[in-house]
């Protein structure tokens, strides 16, 4: 008989991803998933058992752990990821190395999520992979680095860029992105959630804001760049109901399990930047009415999954270009699977599962198959 695997997460104990993932489990009939705090893997105090499955979920959503990452003193504050970046991938080679010495494994691999978590690193890999994605001067490594608003504006003239969305590399929930326009005669404005206090420290906001003189975007954009930068063309993506739409695809196990539809009114179609979800069925029949396949775009999202053979489950925000018959993948999310309520799409073999319950199936899946242990 296979035994059933013993799963840890690191995790905050009171987050709902967490939470989500132990009902999961439980639900599976599995052993109840022992929770590692964030807090004690940054404080060198994780501890794991031999034959343990060690999951890594997000850090983010607990100020003490973001301020340990960052180094700043207020969780909205926007600075601070390149020095987030640099600390998470030292904290999680360390888990690597104690689940290793104890007997135990990680599910996804510390090199996958090194360049998961810089857009400059995954979008060289998705183009050296062919997997369409918008046009970039600063995508995959050794390319020359943004120092401020002046290589900003260079980069986007040497591509013939008019709008492009200017991004923190290692930034996620659009924190520190500008979508960025320029006008034949030279006028610059930008839309973002950042909000630049008087003495030029950045905060995230909730509210989407436009810039409309050079100067403050200058501003924004030289004081975010010592972190690290990453600059795309704004592609013009697909509508529905009059808002620009994209999709966030979540693939486990190399499959596209579940797709949810974002619309906004503005650029940025974070829900919790008043992006709203959007109507997948009606999605669907707007590829099928332009000669698209829908198919074949989750199998863009598929092939860019395939980038990262590593990490079991990523999430793919998928971009429909204007017409709903071609597409490009925007990012891909490593922590990208927090879509509650949302269950599997027709003949992906999650049907009824929500994104945490098909993970899970999967590993089970995998464990009967792999004589009784599950994949480090």
């Amino acid at each position: 008989m296979t035994a059933a695997p013993r799963l840890v997460v690191v995790g905050h104990p009171e987050n709902r991803r967490v939470a989500y993932f132990r009902a999961a489990v439980r639900a599976a009939g599995l052993p109840e998933a022992r929770v590692v705090p964030w807090l004690d893997a940054l404080r060198g105090a994780a501890r794991f058992d031999a034959g343990e499955s060690v999951r890594l979920d997000s850090p983010g959503e607990q100020p003490e752990v973001d301020r340990l990452l960052r180094g700043v003193d207020d969780p909205t504050r926007v600075e601070g990821s390149g020095r987030w970046y640099a600390r998470f991938n030292g904290v999680v080679a360390e888990l690597a190395a104690t689940a290793a010495a104890a007997g135990a494994g990680l599910l996804d691999e510390p090199a996958d999520l090194a360049v998961l978590f810089d857009k400059r690193l995954t979008h060289g890999r998705l183009r050296t992979a062919g997997v369409p994605v918008p046009e970039s001067p600063t995508s995959g490594p050794g390319r020359p680095l943004i120092t401020g608003w002046a290589d900003v504006r260079e980069r986007m003239a040497e591509a013939g860029l008019r709008r492009a969305f200017v991004k923190l590399a290692h930034g996620s929930s659009a924190s520190g992105v500008l979508a960025v326009e320029t006008t034949g005669s030279g006028r610059v404005q930008a839309t973002t959630s950042v909000e630049r206090a008087p003495d030029g420290r950045l905060f995230n906001s909730l509210r989407v804001r436009r810039y409309t003189h050079e100067s403050d975007v200058a501003a924004i954009v030289d004081t975010l760049a010592p972190d690290g930068l990453h600059v795309e063309r704004w592609l013009p993506k697909a509508a529905q109901g009059g808002r620009s739409a994209d999709l966030r695809v979540v693939v486990i196990d190399g499959r596209a399990t579940h797709a949810l539809v974002r619309t906004s009114r503005s650029p940025l179609t974070n829900l919790h930047l008043g992006g709203a979800r959007g109507d997948l069925a009606a999605a669907r029949a707007a590829v099928a009415a332009a000669g698209g396949s829908w198919p074949e775009a989750l199998g863009v999202c598929e092939r860019a999954a395939a980038a990262f053979p590593g990490t079991r489950c990523v999430g793919v925000d998928l971009l429909p270009l204007t017409g709903w018959r071609r597409f490009a993948v925007g990012e891909v999310n490593a922590f990208g699977d927090l879509l509650p309520g949302l269950t599997g799409l027709p003949g992906s073999g999650a049907e009824g599962l929500d994104t945490y319950a098909a993970q899970v199936a999967a590993l089970l899946h995998t464990n009967r198959a792999s004589t009784g242990t599950t994949r480090p």
